[in-house]
C-alpha cells in the first residue's frame, strides 16, 4: 500500500480509502445493480481484510444510512487503527411513502450537532476528517451558510483534525481549497471536468480526496483494464490524497489493491 499526505496536514492515508455507504443504505443510491446491506460478521471480515492490506482510511457519513452507528460497533478498541473521514450537513430519511430523501442544513447549530452526534455514534472523541457534504450550490454553502467557520472552530479546539468541501463544481472546489485542508472531488474515465480542482490543489498543496472514481459502478467498458486506468487517472493527480474505493465485496477490494501494484 503505499501512502500520502492530506495536503500540507500531517495526516498520512492510505490512496485507497474503504467507502461506506454501502454499509448503512441500500436505498436512493445510483449503483447499477440492487445489493444487501451485509451482516455484522461480513462487514467485520472487509474491514479486517482492508486493514490486513494496508488501508487506514474509513470514509462514512450522517447520509449513510446507519453507517456510522455500525462503525462504532465494528471498530470497537481499534480506533487507533484507522482515520475517518466523515461528513456534515445532508441527512438522510425514508418519507411516509418509503421514498428515500435528503434533507441539506450547513447553519453552525446544525454542524455542531452533526459533529457531536458523529463522535457518539462512532464512540470517538475527535474526528480525523470532516467534509461538508454540498448540496451542489458549493460556493453559497461556503460563503454564506457558516458552516466553514464552524468547522475552522471545531478544528482549533482539537474535536477535528482536518476539515473541507464534498463539492460539486469547479469554482466550488477552487474556493474549498482556499479555505479548507483540502476537497473532495469526482474523476473518473467518464468526466474530468474538475480537474482544474487538482491542478489548484497541487499548485496549493491541499489534499484531495477522490470520489466516484468508477463511476458509481458505471465503468467505462471500452477500456481493457477500467478498474486498472480508472486509479491510473486518479492517482497520477499529484494532488491526490486518497480514491475512495465503496465496495462491500472483498474479492472487488482484492482486485482493486491488485491493479494498484499495476501503478
Amino acid at each position: 500500500m503505499l501512502y500520502r499526505n492530506f495536503g500540507s496536514t500531517d495526516l498520512r492515508l492510505s490512496v485507497i480509502g474503504l467507502g461506506t455507504v454501502k454499509l448503512g443504505r441500500n436505498l436512493g443510491v445510483k449503483y447499477p445493480q440492487s445489493f444487501e446491506i451485509p451482516d455484522d460478521t461480513k462487514a467485520a471480515e472487509l474491514l479486517t481484510l482492508a486493514k490486513e492490506i494496508g488501508i487506514n482510511l474509513i470514509d462514512t457519513a450522517p447520509a449513510y444510512g446507519n453507517s456510522e452507528e455500525r462503525l462504532g460497533k465494528l471498530l470497537k478498541n481499534r480506533r487507533q487503527d484507522w482515520l475517518i473521514c466523515t461528513k456534515v450537513g445532508e441527512e438522510f430519511f425514508i418519507d411516509s411513502d418509503g421514498n428515500a430523501q435528503s434533507h441539506f442544513d450547513f447553519s453552525p447549530q446544525h454542524t455542531r450537532l452533526s459533529i457531536e452526534r458523529s463522535l457518539r455514534r462512532m464512540n470517538t472523541d475527535y474526528l480525523d476528517i470532516v467534509m461538508v457534504h454540498s448540496d451542489g450550490n458549493d460556493e453559497h454553502v461556503i460563503n454564506h451558510c457558516g458552516v466553514i467557520d464552524t468547522l475552522a472552530e471545531l478544528k482549533q479546539a482539537g474535536i477535528i483534525r482536518a476539515f473541507g468541501v464534498s463539492t460539486k463544481t469547479v469554482s466550488g472546489g477552487i474556493l474549498a481549497a482556499e479555505k479548507t485542508d483540502g476537497v473532495m472531488a469526482t474523476l473518473n474515465l467518464a468526466y474530468q471536468d474538475e480537474l482544474p480542482v487538482f491542478d489548484y490543489c497541487k499548485l496549493h498543496n491541499k489534499g484531495i480526496l477522490i470520489k466516484k472514481a468508477f463511476a458509481s459502478g458505471h465503468l467505462d467498458s471500452a477500456t481493457n483494464n477500467p478498474v486498472r486506468d480508472s486509479l491510473q487517472l486518479g492517482l497520477g493527480q499529484s494532488a491526490t490524497s486518497s480514491v475512495i474505493i465503496g465496495t462491500i465485496n472483498p474479492q472487488h477490494l482484492r482486485e482493486n489493491i491488485a491493479a494498484l501494484s499495476d501503478q
